[in-house]
């Protein structure tokens, strides 16, 4: 699948994937963000078994999902972990500001056994909503990765002062390359996204929103200089048009030799 800047946002800074039903094999690391809604369906039904399903189906190696937990009391998990780990082969990392919280603020990561992880901070975001994003040192087969999972406010603004948050809190990691990915809430090409264009170049696989007729978006990548994506899309079939509002995104990166930032 090339990747181009043609499409909805040309002329811009900003990648954009053609959307795919069909998961191609890996071409190297695989990353994947979902806003599952906390499992409820467009059917209206509260289906984790459902969710999990899509996402084992992306075979991602680790994935960002967005509202991972429910709003009320002490937000716990709309999932259970035991049942993660059986149907995606995937483990929640310890981000939770709970013992029954999956994330922060809705936010959580899962990853494959096998990737060694460092250390995770919770973040909390400016803005007008109660926004968050969870931050965590992984080690994986192409070598060390600070991946910050997220799900950006309503309202440009705040994007704008978040992203400069989240900018903010990367320069306090080791110097490493990054992967901000969730979902943006942003419906132009860069918006409110416009604080990373200095140091992250933004991808978007495809329409994820909404599930039941794409047409933003909404759920991207930002990658740091010297990562790059062979591959990417939005994982659309029966099953994810059904299970969320948003669609899954996925891309398929390489690091920079050395784990060392390129121009």
């Amino acid at each position: 699948m090339t990747l181009s800047t043609r499409g909805d946002f040309a002329g811009s800074s900003l990648q954009i994937a053609a959307m795919t039903q069909a998961m191609p094999r890996k071409s190297g690391l695989r990353l994947a963000s979902y806003n599952v809604r906390k499992a409820l369906g467009l059917d209206r039904r509260r289906d984790p078994a459902r969710t999990l399903d899509v996402v084992a189906g992306l075979e991602a190696d680790v994935i960002a999902l967005q509202e991972a937990d429910l709003r009320l009391g002490r937000r716990p998990s709309a999932f259970d972990a035991e049942e993660i780990a059986r149907r995606t082969g995937l483990v929640p990392l310890p981000l939770g500001g709970t013992d029954v919280s999956l994330g922060w603020h809705g936010n959580a990561i899962l990853a494959r056994p096998g990737i060694k992880v460092g250390e995770t901070r919770r973040i909390d975001l400016p803005g007008t909503e109660p926004r968050g994003a969870v931050l965590t040192h992984l080690e994986t087969t192409q070598g060390g990765l600070i991946l910050v999972g997220t799900h950006l406010g309503l309202l440009r603004r705040d994007r704008a002062r978040q992203t400069r948050a989240l900018q903010e809190a990367l320069k306090q990691m080791p110097d490493a390359p990054a992967v901000i990915l969730g979902d943006f809430n942003e419906w132009r090409a860069v918006g409110g996204l416009a604080p990373l264009d200095r140091d992250f170049h933004l991808l978007a696989p495809g329409r994820s929103y909404h599930a039941a007729r794409p047409i933003a978006h909404l759920d991207r990548f930002a990658l740091s200089k010297g990562v790059t994506a062979s591959n990417a899309g939005v994982r659309q079939d029966l099953l994810s048009r059904k299970a969320s509002d948003h669609l899954p995104i996925w891309a398929d990166i390489a690091l920079p030799p050395g784990g060392l930032h390129q121009d």
